[in-house]
Parts: C-alpha cells; structure tokens; sequence
C-alpha cells in the first residue's frame, strides 16, 4: 500500500533510520573534530540522529510534489524542516528543562531554537536530497523484497524504541538532578548567608549561638555531601553525547553537575 510520495510505511522507515545515521555520522564528526576527540552525538546511545531523520523525511514528504518547481521545492523543504527544529527543540526544553543545541547569538535566531544560518542549511539539504542523495537512496530501498523491508524496518524500530526508551530516562534523570541541585544549592545559600550573620554575632556570644553555628556547619557539609552523591552515569553518557548541552534557567546548576561529573572521573582515574 502506497502512501505519501508513493512509498510504502516500511520504505519511509527504512529512509528515516538511513538518513538518522547520515546525520548522526555527519554530526558526529563536526563535532569530534571542533572538540578534538572522538564523541557519539545525539540524543539516543547508537548510532542515529532521529532530529536529522525526522527532517529528511518532512522534507521529502514537503518537497518531491514540488521537485518541478525548484524555488518553490526549497522554500517548501526550508520551511517544513526549521518548523520542525522549532517545536522539538521548544518541546524537550519544557520538558527537560534544557536545550541540546542553541542557535542564541545566532544572526535572526528566535528564542535560540532556530536560526536564519539553519534554516539555509535546510534549504541546501532539500537540494542534495532531492536531486543528489534520494533518488539512489530510494532505488535501493524500493528494490528490496518486500518481505526484507518489512523485517528489517520492524527489527531498526524495536531497536530504536528500546534505545529511545532508556536515553528518554537519562534525559529525565537529567532533568531531576538538575532541579535537585537548584534546591539544594538554594537551600546552601540561604544557610551561608545565615552562617554569615552568625559569624558577625558569635564573638563573645553564649552557647547557644555556637551550637546553632555549628549545627549551620553540618548541615551545611550534609548538602555538599549530597551534591557530589547525585552523579549518574547516564547523565553523564547523555552530556558526553551532547557537549553542548545549555539550560537557561538552571545555568549554574548544569555547571555544578559538569563539575561534579569531572571530580567523579578524575576520581576513577585513580
């Protein structure tokens, strides 16, 4: 049964998870060599970028009724793909309370989840797929036997459902240990500042005065103790993979986890 753009369910899964790891080797190498070691992009642990998959597919679906029309194709394919860019970057920022790519600063970006630089980048990849990338592609693709389509599409998505189902709860992990570190980094505030002002009266005060210093003190070492307990190594797996991670609202809380995650691996190194 022939669907959008004349193929079969099986043959747009079988593009989603080809192009997903055209990107994720693309993404993967661009940032390697920014960074100068190797790192495995993306949200998921294997080798797949669905964000990169995901807009191959908008832009096919948009632009091959349009291929005859290249001007129109590009806009059809630009636009089709930043929109998608715009409402998963917006809906796993309000849902992980953190952003895994940032275009702020970016010449004509809105709100950082996208960008003019993108959304040109979008337009000459409509070009390459159209015209350059799918048509072999698809000829591949669309010369399988449809039995070998069919299985092979359904083994890449129980695969991908099971690695989407793990890293979805490192991204959750993430997002609590985010929120728990602004508690308690609030709470250590509010007991410094009162350590502060005890600090001024305690000079020829009571016991009582000193005994609530000391009590500041240790409940003080209990929160530190508690930040450096709340390493995770799925959150770190999730950060390694996406270096570039940002959380607006919770900036130096993220900071105090890569901290931590940096004194955890000094630490096993010893």
């Amino acid at each position: 049964m022939e669907g959008i753009g004349g193929y079969t369910l099986s043959e747009w899964l079988l593009f989603f998870y080809i192009y997903c790891f055209i990107g994720w080797i693309w993404e993967s190498c661009y940032v390697s060599a920014r960074k100068r070691h190797w790192v495995n992009r993306g949200f998921l642990k294997g080798p797949l970028l669905p964000i990169y998959g995901s807009g191959a597919v908008v832009i096919l679906a948009a632009a091959l009724p349009l291929r005859q029309y290249p001007v129109l194709m590009v806009l059809g394919g630009m636009a089709a793909a930043t929109l998608l860019e715009y409402v998963t970057g917006a809906a796993m920022e309000a849902l992980f309370k953190a952003r895994y790519w940032d275009y702020t600063g970016e010449f004509l970006n809105l709100k950082g989840y996208i960008c003019l630089k993108s959304s040109l980048c979008w337009g000459v990849m409509t070009l390459l797929l159209v015209y350059a990338v799918h048509p072999p592609l698809a000829e591949l693709v669309t010369g399988l036997s449809p039995r070998i389509r069919y299985w092979a599409s359904l083994i890449l998505t129980a695969l991908t459902a099971g690695d989407f189902a793990t890293s979805f709860q490192a991204a959750m992990d993430f997002r609590n240990l985010l929120l728990r570190t602004e508690r308690l980094r609030e709470e250590l505030k509010a007991l410094q500042a009162r350590m502060d002002q005890l600090e001024v009266q305690i000079a020829g005060a009571g016991e009582e005065l000193r005994a609530q210093y000391r009590e500041l003190q240790l409940r003080r070492k209990l929160h530190l103790e508690k930040l450096q307990s709340l390493y995770s190594r799925r959150v770190h797996g999730l950060l390694r993979r996406n270096p570039g991670t940002v959380s607006r609202r919770h900036k130096e809380s993220l900071e105090a986890i890569r901290r931590m995650i940096r004194e955890r691996v000094e630490k096993d190194r010893k």
